[in-house]
């Protein structure tokens, strides 16, 4: 988990009214979509790597896993509150994979993804592909980390992009894709316009240096 990651976690229990404390109330009353109830009623990964649980209090999460984090809750309330025969069942769930895609794709903005593992692919797909003018070997991946952030570069073009670290998405990144460097002259027909242009101002050049010579 990182910082403002947000999960949604249910425990269940043989007798479920000793457990309805560490649940949400809203997810069914909350006149909301998934998202805005994924807010409301979530628990956020807090500066300092915590989430805050009902009787539990505080525990760092950052770093774990979703499966890690199940057991870490089943173990802390065996522990502290209930007995093996209470069959205690905890299920954490990331709250969607919200990411930020900008530069040269058809919808820049923010998206959130409700999926546990989301590569580059899907997410470049789901914000309507790279546009001509981007560059498909310079995609930058903007992740935050507990010290900062860090801009990692993928191929998109090269097999080997599926074996990279950074080839899965992680909450809160922000995917750039640079621009081709002939966007500055146009691609395509503004490609052609542009060196026609340039053509004819070379050529208008040309005859006044050839006027201005004659009638000196």
């Amino acid at each position: 988990m990182q910082i403002n990651d947000i999960l949604n976690i249910r425990v269940k229990a043989i007798d479920q009214q000793t457990v309805e404390i560490l649940n949400p109330v809203g997810d069914t009353s909350l006149n909301a979509d998934s998202a805005e109830r994924a807010y409301f009623d979530g628990f956020t990964v807090d500066l300092h790597g915590n989430i805050r649980i009902p009787t539990l209090g505080h525990l760092n999460v950052l770093g774990f896993t979703t499966e890690e984090i199940e057991k870490i809750i089943e173990e802390k309330l065996l522990e502290d509150q209930f007995k093996e025969t209470a069959n205690i069942f905890v299920t954490v769930k990331l709250a969607g994979l919200r990411y930020t895609a900008n530069g040269e794709v058809a919808r820049p903005g923010s998206q959130v993804l409700f999926s546990e593992r989301v590569n580059i692919f899907e997410a470049i797909a789901n914000v309507g592909e790279i546009l001509i003018t981007g560059n498909r070997k310079e995609v930058k991946i903007i992740r935050q980390y507990p010290q900062g952030q860090k801009i990692h570069s993928l191929d998109l073009t090269d097999v080997n992009v599926m074996k990279s670290p950074y080839y899965y998405i992680q909450p809160n990144d922000i995917i750039y894709v640079e621009p081709l460097r002939q966007k500055s002259i146009g691609t395509g027909e503004t490609a052609v316009s542009s060196i026609a242009t340039i053509a004819s101002i070379l050529s208008l050049l040309t005859t006044g240096i050839l006027l201005f010579t004659r009638l000196n």
